[in-house]
């Protein structure tokens, strides 16, 4: 059975579609990553999944409940991890970790998870004096506490150093070794390039691509082809970089020639989100 089941999804707010008939699964076990621009209805689908939006119409099914009328174990089984949120801004990052703790029936062991989001050095400093990524950090430990199935993860690196972004894609990582499921949305193409085992990307209140970061920069999207030729650059934009490759490399060894600075560019997933938006726009 699927960690998630989402069919014909709707939810509007007036005359607003903000959901307009979304239709995804999530696998036990997958890190999926769910792209958009703003105002795509990622916050409402999101919302809807953890039970604190009610909708419209369409099927929902959130480790086999259905979050409106969830069974009494649904909340110990998800761990959510807010855009925003705000918590106890006196309390050491152990006493958070412990107050949340103790909500659980099974918790996780609690300096374990302080170890796992990387606050170990500031266990006993107060939150309030933890800094904007830190304060991210101890958000995330407070959703895995509980050591749920499935974890929702909204914007998670949002205010991070590089460095600290990377510790954080290695901790998501270690997730998915853990057997968990992830709920991944993200401004940041790289990291669900990343991080996604698949991706979809909503527009407009519907899901418009979904699959592997793989499948979708291997799409009908042109490689980019780059060398210099009499010092000059000459960049080649194809759909068939095999055949236009093959042509420019026997072309050079005919003339006993070195393609300088040869280069060949597949389109990423930032590329293909942006030909997705941009296709809206158009629109």
């Amino acid at each position: 059975m699927p960690a998630i089941e989402v069919s014909g999804l709707r939810k509007a707010y007036g005359n607003l579609e903000a959901v307009r008939g979304v239709d995804f699964a999530i696998e036990e076990g997958e890190v999926f990553g769910l792209l958009g621009p703003n105002g795509a209805g990622k916050t409402t689908t999101v919302e809807i999944l953890e039970g604190y939006r009610r909708r419209d119409a369409g099927e929902v099914r959130v480790l086999g409940h259905d979050p409106e009328r969830p069974g009494p174990d649904f909340r110990e089984r998800i761990g959510v991890v807010l855009q925003q949120s705000q918590l106890w801004p006196n309390l050491t990052v152990r006493e958070t970790h412990a107050v949340f703790a103790g909500y659980y029936r099974a918790p996780r062991d609690v300096d374990e998870v302080i170890e796992l989001v990387g606050l170990t050095e500031k266990r006993d400093a107060r939150a309030k004096t933890l800094s904007g990524g830190q304060k991210r950090r101890l958000d995330l430990g407070v959703a895995l506490v509980g050591d749920p199935e499935l974890v929702f993860l909204d914007e998670p690196t949002t205010g991070f150093d590089p460095a600290a972004r990377r510790a954080a894609w290695e901790m998501i990582r270690s997730l998915r070794s853990l057997g968990k499921t992830v709920l991944l949305t993200t401004h940041y193409l790289d990291e669900a390039e990343q991080l996604a085992d698949r991706v979809a990307v909503l527009r407009d209140g519907v899901i418009v691509r979904v699959g592997t970061p793989r499948e979708l920069t291997s799409s009908d999207l042109e490689v980019e082809i780059r060398y210099r030729r009499s010092g000059e650059e000459v960049v080649l934009r194809t759909t068939e970089p095999t055949r236009v490759l093959n042509e420019l490399t026997a072309d050079a060894l005919a003339r006993g020639e070195e393609l300088e600075a040869l280069e060949v560019r597949r389109p990423t997933l930032e590329d293909v989100y942006l030909g997705l938006v941009e296709e809206e726009t158009e629109a």
